[in-house]
């Protein structure tokens, strides 16, 4: 076992201590909370800027709980169908499932009960759009993107299209339609999403390697298509996130911040392209999680 492996293991809980967890502990697991919550952010952005008039603090309300549950619901399905693989890599196998700690019956009850709860509720609640919006997105999540994981490095690809739905879910949950800004937020979401997968590939390749997953950097171990898509995504990001301000939906500070962000941004990447490096792939997941929270603040200060 090489050092990072032996580094990774040596972090992992003891089989006593994850014993020791409670059922509410692995249910709130089974959610991917982290996940979730970035979902929900781009959620209440796509709210916001769909919103005419005032902002209805109900109805944005029902909106976040409707896609936390299927969201949620969604995460469960999604560790359901990957327990094995799980099971396989060092980083997901003391989950619920692969750990044993949890029947796989149980995961998969959770899952379809909180899916339909979310997509019922957005249904009733927001309106019918929204709610297609979120069976769309678990479907083409859990059918199309999950099973693809295991077949073809292009999994990436097919799953950024559900991926970037969420922000979609909050303007049609409040406008009732979809306009081009509301496809703005969904190209800029979608580009964004292939730097910070490919980092967390490239960090993670030995372990992705283990449990079978078709991920560029395990296919091709040089990196070279790995930062080649770095580096197209991250440089298409820069003229899609300044659109809103062409197109004068905000003014100049967020025209600035979005230029400074986007080449920061590709900077990141290029260096993970040349250097190849996990300490460089960590560095350009850092930035990804930077990028998107302050591109959102400049989309919500600065909107006219």
């Amino acid at each position: 076992m090489n050092s990072g492996a032996a580094a990774v293991k040596a972090v992992l809980p003891s089989p006593a201590l994850a014993v020791s967890r409670s059922p509410l502990a692995d249910y709130l697991e089974l959610t991917k909370p982290r996940v979730t919550l970035l979902i929900l952010m781009s959620t209440c952005v796509g709210f916001y800027l769909g919103s005419v008039g005032r902002l209805n603090l109900s109805l944005m309300a029902f909106t976040l709980l409707g896609t936390a549950l299927a969201a949620s619901g969604t995460a469960a399905l999604n560790q359901y169908w990957e327990r094995d693989t799980d099971g396989k890599m060092l980083r997901t196998k003391d989950r619920p499932l692969p750990a044993g700690r949890m029947f796989p019956w149980k995961a998969l009850c959770f899952g379809i009960a909180l899916s339909l709860a979310g997509i019922v509720l957005l249904a009733w609640l927001t309106n019918f759009l929204a709610s297609l919006l979120a069976a769309l997105t678990l479907g083409s999540y859990l059918f199309l993107y999950t099973p693809l994981k295991t077949r073809t490095p292009h999994c990436t690809l097919v799953g950024a299209f559900p991926g970037a739905i969420p922000p979609l879910i909050g303007w049609v949950a409040a406008r009732g339609e979809i306009s081009l800004l509301a496809c703005v937020l969904y190209l800029m979401l979608f580009l964004w999403q292939f730097p910070h997968f490919l980092a967390i590939a490239w960090m993670y390749r030995e372990d992705y390697a283990r449990g079978g997953i078709a991920m560029w950097p395990v296919i091709e171990p040089d990196g070279k298509t790995t930062g080649r898509q770095i580096i197209l995504y991250s440089a298409a990001l820069i003229p899609i996130s300044l659109l809103p301000s062409l197109v004068g939906f905000t003014g100049a500070l967020y025209l600035c911040g979005a230029l400074i962000l986007g080449l920061a941004y590709l900077h990141f990447g290029v260096r993970v392209a040349v250097v190849k490096s996990t300490m460089q792939a960590r560095r350009l997941l850092q930035a990804s999680v930077l990028y998107l929270p302050l591109l959102y603040v400049l989309l919500l200060v600065d909107t006219k």
